[in-house]
């Protein structure tokens, strides 16, 4: 087949700009980490991505699917997770500069959904930098969706076909599932005040599936990156 002639039809459908293809987004979630009993391993990841491709379904920009590995605080112990310079150095700069060089993408947006990732946001120059890319570290799910597998994680699995609702009582019972409000985590309640203020509360309060809730972060999750997308542009 002769592809001299071949274009690329870059404006085609119904996308914000022609200039969409040069951006791409990627999922970032945690690994290997419980979520209490309702809802499965790493649904953080799980949440990520589906907003993700969301987006990029919406937008015309490229989906390029989830780094499978991500970071955690010292004093957070449950998962299994890399060191924050590994995470960095062997997992999301090379695949960033393979993603480049296979795809043409100019600009990426990470969307975060685990909060032990947050270590990476004053690195995510020297990401930019080693990579020769554009990069927006997008943290909207988690700056809304509350402590650990509680009401936030909860009500999106539950729009997103993940929360087990037959499994809540079980979910609540904090020997089985200590991540649970990071109740049973010791250390990290102890080292970090915020934490143990939100595990009180869910030892008090509880937590509930609230579907409406759970659309709603999703819709202002997906907002916020498409707003990301137009500056971009």
């Amino acid at each position: 087949m002769n592809h001299d002639n071949f274009k690329l039809k870059y404006s085609s459908g119904n996308i914000l700009s022609e200039n969409i293809h040069e951006i791409g987004i990627i999922a970032l979630g945690s690994h290997l980490e419980n979520h209490g009993s309702a809802l499965p391993i790493d649904t953080d990841s799980k949440i990520a991505a589906n907003v993700a491709v969301n987006v990029a379904t919406k937008t015309g920009a490229m989906f390029l699917g989830i780094f499978y590995a991500a970071t955690e605080y010292d004093y957070v112990k449950h998962g299994i997770h890399l060191k924050k310079d590994d995470l960095i150095y062997k997992q999301i700069i090379p695949q960033l500069i393979n993603i480049r060089k296979q795809l043409g993408i100019k600009k990426v947006i990470i969307v975060n959904g685990h909060g032990g990732n947050n270590q990476i946001i004053d690195d995510i120059p020297t990401i930019s930098g080693k990579t020769d890319l554009e990069i927006v570290f997008n943290n909207s799910i988690i700056e809304h969706e509350g402590p650990h597998a509680c009401t936030g994680e909860l009500s999106m699995g539950k729009v997103l076909g993940i929360t087990d609702e037959d499994s809540i009582t079980e979910h609540g019972d904090f020997n089985k599932n200590p991540e649970v409000g990071m109740v049973g985590l010791k250390l990290a309640r102890e080292t970090e005040p915020i934490i143990d203020e939100e595990a009180k509360t869910i030892e008090k309060e509880g937590f509930e599936v609230n579907e409406e809730f759970g659309r709603k972060i999703l819709i202002n999750a997906e907002k916020s990156i498409i707003e990301d997308i137009k500056k971009l542009l």
